[in-house]
Parts: structure tokens; sequence; C-alpha cells
């Protein structure tokens, strides 16, 4: 029983993601025409004609469905046992669009998000530790240490879905008609959208069901 209930909760985890994958696909396709008043866009008319910061969001939002679908299929088993070669193609594609793609982008739009500096200092902070938790992964496989590169790819993925799990926030403080004005709404969206994901990566690196999938590769 245990390990069917198991097989559906990662199906239904990697359904969920895919979607969500889909979805960043689908938020992205607007901002292909470079108009400079839609959707996100409208509410950076301040900003716009700043250069370094257009080019940024530009790159970065077409880069991110790339990173989010390169890093959704790196934890699959099968994938990981049948088809390392993949493995390895996918993962120096995430690895290196984060690094020198949406990491740094993702640094330059921090320094300019709304909400002020408290609502910045999350974003940089967020940058830096994607940029940084990526390099790790990275640095780890290729000492050999597999558990350890496991265990940072996953954050690095973690931080990766902070894109998904702001919106997510986001959309619940609609449902729920949350009263706080939009500034201070969106200075506290800039942080649970990432640092819920860290703690419930770190919980799991704790449980059985971690253990036994490290195991499988060691």
């Amino acid at each position: 029983m245990f390990p069917t209930l198991k097989k559906t909760f990662n199906l239904g985890v990697f359904i969920l993601l895919l979607y969500a994958s889909y979805l960043l696909v689908i938020l992205s396709l607007p901002y292909i025409y470079f108009e400079k008043n839609v959707d996100f866009l409208a509410t950076k008319q301040l900003i716009y004609h700043i250069k370094i910061w257009r080019i940024s969001f530009y790159i970065h939002v077409f880069s991110s469905p790339i990173i989010i679908l390169s890093g959704l299929f790196q934890f699959n088993k099968k994938l990981l046992q049948k088809k390392p070669t993949v493995h390895r193609i996918l993962g120096k594609i995430y690895i290196s669009t984060v690094l020198f793609v949406s990491g740094p982008t993702a640094f330059i739009m921090g320094l300019y998000a709304n909400g002020g500096r408290i609502t910045q200092a999350s974003f940089v902070i967020l940058s830096l530790l994607w940029i940084l938790f990526t390099y790790l992964s990275y640095q780890r496989i290729k000492a050999s240490k597999v558990e350890a590169h496991v265990k940072w790819a996953i954050r690095s993925y973690a931080l990766t879905l902070s894109a998904v799990t702001l919106r997510f926030y986001a959309y619940l403080f609609d449902v729920f008609n949350v009263e706080i004005p939009p500034r201070e709404a969106y200075t506290i969206l800039a942080y649970i959208s990432w640092i819920p994901n860290l703690i419930v990566v770190e919980v799991y690196f704790r449980t059985k069901w971690f253990k036994q999938y490290i195991s499988t590769f060691l």
C-alpha cells in the first residue's frame, strides 16, 4: 500500500510541476511582441526605459520555461538509471542557464523590484542563493559527491519553483480576499515565494523517502 501511495504522490507532484511549467510558458507568451504595457510590464513603466533592466526582463522571462522543464526531469529515477546521458544533457542545460542567463538577470531585476528595498532584498538574496546552490550542485557532482549533489540540486530547483509559488500565493491572496495594502502584500509574497520551499526540502532530506531515493544512486 505504501509504495502505491508513494508512486501516486510522486506522479501527482510531477503532473503538478508539469502543469506549472505549462503555465509559465503561457505567461511568457504575451511578451513575445515586446509591447511595453503588457501584464506585469504595466507596473514597470517608470523603469522600462532602463536598458539593462528591460533586456534582463525579457531574457529572464523567455529562459524560465527552459529552466523549469529541464530541471523537472532531473530527479526522475528511471531517467537517471536508464538514460544517464539525457540526464547529463538536461543537467548541463539547467546549470548553464541558471548560472549564466537566468540567475544574473534575476539579480538585476531584483535590484529594481517593486515594493522598495525590503522587497528588493528578498529577490536579490533569492537570485544569489539560486546561483550559489546551482553552482554547488555542479561542484559536488564533479567531485563525485552524489548525495551532496542531489541535495544542492533539489535546493536549487526549490528556488526555481519560487516563480510558481509566488503566483500561487498571490492567487490565494485574491481568493481569500486578504486585506493587505498592495505594497505590503507584495513584500510578503517576495519572501514566502521561496523561504517555505527551502524549509520543505530540508524536512524532506530527513525523511525515509529521501533516504530510499538517494540509496538508489549510492
